[in-house]
């Protein structure tokens, strides 16, 4: 009987790892911890802790609605330090949800880029190296959610259901969320390089 843990190597296929370049069209931050929408920012100076003073800022932060396998409120390490979002995608959002247009700050975002393809896409594990010297490392996808929709909402008050509407259409377009791995100042005009690590599907044996 076949070792079903004694994979060769060709039973899994790996992707090679390579680079994509953006730039920098935007930067924002929260005007308090307590706030959820950002505002536009000359630089952003990251420190190991993310943003100081905003919302997300911090080595660690409490577990929520994400993280169903702790009770709410766990102390647990902070892999959200940054949100990061693409002018292409937010295009393509408010296209699908009919608007003129959805704009990064009404949603929370830290860091706008141009010029990625299918940003929201890229993998964990992606370290996104901007021209001033700091280093984002890709946690994954930020999955869009119902507040969200609310501050769309609250932009839009002739629409109805914009709150329920975005989740639906910005599935896989929502950005991405990281934490800084090197500090180090970003402005807008800075070019961002992703590195993008080799990629493979882990199989179900």
């Amino acid at each position: 009987m076949t070792d079903q843990l004694a994979l060769w190597p060709d039973d899994i296929k790996v992707a090679p790892k390579f680079k994509a370049t953006g730039r920098v069209e935007s930067i924002y931050r929260t005007p308090s911890p307590e706030d959820f929408q950002t505002e536009a920012v000359d630089a952003l100076e990251l420190t190991l802790e993310g943003i100081p003073g905003d919302r997300h800022s911090g080595f660690t932060r409490k577990s929520g609605g994400r993280e169903p396998w702790y009770p709410r409120g766990t102390e647990m390490c902070n892999e959200r330090q940054v949100s990061l979002l693409s002018v292409e995608e937010l295009g393509l959002i408010a296209e699908r949800m009919e608007l003129e247009d959805v704009k990064a700050e009404w949603i929370g975002g830290n860091i706008l880029v141009s010029g990625i393809a299918n940003f929201t896409r890229m993998p964990p594990r992606t370290r996104l190296v901007f021209e001033g010297g700091a280093v984002i490392r890709v946690d994954g996808d930020n999955t869009p959610c119902r507040f969200a929709g609310a501050a769309i909402a609250a932009r839009n008050p002739g629409r109805e259901g914009l709150d329920l509407l975005f989740p639906q259409k910005a599935a896989g377009l929502r950005g991405l969320v990281g934490f800084v791995e090197k500090p180090g100042s970003i402005t807008a005009g800075q070019a961002v390089t992703a590195h993008i690590p080799e990629q493979w599907i882990y199989p179900r044996t």
